[in-house]
């Protein structure tokens, strides 16, 4: 019983190290291919312990109970219903049950997620991101939808479609870490503790990931682009160890599926081998059928659930908020953006930017040319670095009715000679 009075789940060195006998008759009739995959992602496993790494085990959970409450926060990052054995067994299988390394790996953990803690990890979403849910996740979509068959929550990311430039101008690298932080802490927490709770049973707290890279360019793959999930990356790497089961990537173009195979000589056979790069729709459907019940699995990755943009929408969009059009403004002298306002919609326009010389907007009706909403000037009044937020303007004090057709247009206080971005936002709700 931990101090909390919660009673944590404990196994003597026995226990650690049994193999559970229905392994020997589940692997029956498997090719040899096949059971040295299951021996390889059982590895490290409670039930599945050489008797080496159940004394180092043992040593670890000694370790542990010297140290202070910090220090045990880390290794329990989705609180102490986790368990203490699945959870020490995490931390351990992702430095191979070197002692050493396994507690400089909880140190640094500890000192990475610091700042984070003392904020609670940005409970609240918009205040993670420095802006309004919607808009980021415009650019950069991703949500946790729906569950795994062995109850890992399953999330889909298309960073195939992130638009760096627009995130430049909504945010900065450091809220979107700040929001990487809310995601894992709260929204993925959550799932896992809620799961936990109306099935006791489930122990390993995992995720499947589907990694849509459907758009990507190679022009996409710039350092700010891998910056963005770099940071992501190391997060996870360090303060979430082993909690990844599965990732699919699909819809991957032609050049990635060849950088991934350099990449895969690189890292650890075990993460690799929960890796799969997938070309084929039929195929990767199938295997995500494999795993994730088709109730559970959006219909746009071949399941019979709501289909991934909506339920995106859904976990994001707040109120009588239909849709986010967004489109970057490149402005050099002068731009316009268009958009349609259908019957039964209303919209308000907000400016993003970081543009320091600005830009004078307006809103003319897109068939009459006549004016809608007169100039505003919208210009970046904050710092020039990119860990400052940048400057928004909402450009309509009230909402703009449907039907209608508007251009909102701008021209540069920079003259000719510079491109500058802005990034306009259109935010449709049901009449």
């Amino acid at each position: 019983m931990d101090s909390s009075g919660e009673i944590i789940e404990v196994w003597d060195k026995e226990q650690l190290m049994a193999k559970v006998a229905e392994d020997a008759e589940a692997a029956a009739g498997k090719s040899k291919k096949t059971k040295d995959l299951d021996q390889l992602m059982l590895w490290g496993q409670p039930g599945h312990l050489s008797e080496e790494e159940a004394d180092t085990y043992m040593k670890f959970k000694a370790e542990v109970e010297k140290r202070d409450k910090d220090f045990k926060d880390t290794i329990y990052s989705f609180g102490t219903v986790e368990g203490e054995v699945y959870a020490y067994c995490r931390w351990l299988r992702a430095r191979k049950y070197n002692l050493a390394d396994t507690i400089a790996m909880v140190e640094g953990a500890t000192e990475c997620r610091a700042e984070a803690k003392r904020a609670d990890f940005w409970p609240d979403p918009s205040k993670a991101i420095g802006c309004e849910v919607s808009h980021y996740i415009s650019q950069y979509p991703q949500c946790y939808t729906g569950y795994g068959m062995n109850g890992a929550p399953v999330f889909i990311s298309k960073p195939g479609v992130l638009n760096t430039d627009a995130v430049e101008c909504v945010t900065t690298i450091e809220n979107v870490v700040k929001f990487h932080w809310f995601a894992q802490m709260h929204d993925f927490g959550n799932r896992l503790r809620s799961y936990k709770e109306k099935n006791p049973e489930f122990k390993r707290f995992e995720c499947i990931c589907i990694l849509d890279l459907e758009g990507l360019t190679m022009s996409q793959l710039s350092q700010r682009t891998l910056a963005i999930v770099k940071d992501q990356s190391a997060i996870d790497s360090l303060c979430f160890p082993e909690t990844m089961n599965k990732m699919y990537i699909v819809n991957g173009p032609r050049f990635f599926s060849a950088t991934w195979k350099m990449i895969k000589g690189w890292i650890d056979p075990r993460t690799a081998s929960k890796v799969e790069v997938v070309s084929s729709r039929d195929k990767w459907e199938e295997k995500l059928r494999q795993i994730i019940d088709v109730e559970q699995l959006p219909s746009d990755y071949g399941g019979k659930a709501t289909d991934s943009k909506t339920e995106i929408e859904k976990a994001n969009y707040i109120g009588d908020l239909k849709k986010v059009h967004t489109e970057v403004i490149y402005v050099r002298g002068s731009g316009a953006s268009s958009f349609e306002i259908a019957a039964g919609e209303q919209v308000d326009i907000t400016i993003y930017t970081r543009s320091k010389l600005g830009a004078n907007f307006c809103v003319v009706d897109g068939k009459t040319k006549k004016e809608i909403l007169p100039n505003v000037e919208v210009k970046h009044t904050g710092g020039e670095s990119l860990s400052d937020l940048p400057t928004c303007k909402k450009f309509t004090e009230e909402r703009l009715v449907g039907p209608m057709s508007i251009k909102v247009k701008a021209d540069s206080n920079a003259g000719r000679f510079t491109t500058h971005n802005f990034l306009a936002v259109f935010s449709v709700y049901r009449n």
